[in-house]
């Protein structure tokens, strides 16, 4: 989200932009299809409750929740807004000179690196990190809701398995909320004018294939795919489950550097056509966008579930990989000994 005031007016097939600004990213229907197609094409191996059609729902209007928050006041929006872009040079590097292949360890290193090079955090972005951090945060979810789950076999009757299947539904909701907030950021991920310097036409830099400098943000990612995507063309154009064998971060990285690789077709192909609705090109385009975020949300929620088998959550920590073999699990872990 880059905080915009921009009027889009769609009239006849063509886009009108009032105002100049960075904007922010896929429109509500572009997130409602994202996420939504994610869970639906979630595999057998998840758990039932991810893929009841209210789950669906949820996370599909969760999707647009961090866009909805925007202009909340500061420190909200100046603590949010950078968080979902990474500005990218042509050559797939970061405002500070990092490659997307070797992001430092955390935010505060890459604010380092973007500080050593006259950058900074709200100009350069961090998508990747916000990324990373809900990954993170699925992973424990997941961790969590396997221990009380494996607990829950053994448990004789009373208050304290009346209390941890409390405890599991209330996970289950919060599985939602963190998994549906997160799915945008993910979402944004697939918009190449994200992880681009060039974020809002192509601006102050060489351009010798004479790419528009108009603001073609906000009219291409929102009344555009409203009119000329639906959820339908995504999940014929959605890829075969894919989840990637690396360490996430080295994924993260190779599916930013493959949006990335869409910045100069993408403006192209507004050249050529300036995506007028019904052009089978920049809808095809842009379908393959939709859709490569709906694989890559729902590839990482596998691989966050995989991972989640080999994690340890609560104090002394219990595996999960031990607790699922009938390991006893205390119910100090699940209540809390204070």
């Amino acid at each position: 989200m880059r905080s915009v005031h921009l009027r889009v007016a769609l009239a006849l097939g063509l886009f009108m932009t009032v105002g100049s600004g960075p904007a922010w990213a896929w429109g509500g229907a572009g997130h409602r299809i994202i996420s939504q197609t994610a869970l639906k094409s979630l595999p057998a191996e998840l758990p039932a409750f991810l893929k009841t059609p209210e789950a669906v729902f949820m996370v599909g209007e969760l999707g647009r929740e961090p866009d909805r928050s925007r202009d909340a006041g500061q420190p909200h929006d100046a603590d949010l807004d950078p968080g979902h872009f990474l500005d990218l040079d042509d050559q797939g590097a970061t405002l500070g000179g990092d490659p997307v292949s070797a992001m430092p360890a955390d935010r505060e290193a890459y604010e380092r690196s973007l500080l050593g090079h006259g950058a900074s955090l709200s100009k350069a972005g961090y998508l990747y990190y916000t990324i990373l951090d809900g990954y993170q945060q699925l992973a424990k979810d997941f961790a969590w809701w396997r221990l009380e789950t494996a607990a829950l076999k053994s448990m004789p009757p009373g208050d304290q398995k009346r209390f941890t299947q409390a405890d599991l539904q209330l996970r289950q909701a919060l599985i939602l909320r963190d998994l549906g907030w997160w799915s945008h950021f993910v979402g944004d991920a697939s918009q190449p004018m994200h992880l681009s310097i060039h974020y809002n036409g192509w601006g102050p830099f060489p351009n010798p294939d004479g790419f528009t400098s108009a603001k073609i943000h906000v009219p291409y990612e929102g009344p555009y795919v409203a009119a000329a995507v639906s959820e339908a063309a995504v999940a014929a154009a959605l890829p075969a489950l894919r989840v990637c064998p690396d360490p996430v971060r080295t994924c993260l990285a190779h599916y930013l550097a493959k949006t990335h690789d869409q910045v100069v077709p993408l403006y192209r192909l507004w050249g050529a056509s300036g995506f007028k609705p019904g052009d089978p090109a920049p809808q095809a385009f842009t379908t393959a966008r939709i859709a490569a975020g709906a694989a890559a949300l729902r590839d990482l929620i596998v691989k966050a579930w995989r991972d989640s088998e080999e994690g340890a959550v609560g104090y002394p920590p219990i595996r999960v990989r031990d607790a699922e073999a009938g390991a006893p699990v205390p119910f100090a872990v699940i209540h809390g000994d204070d």
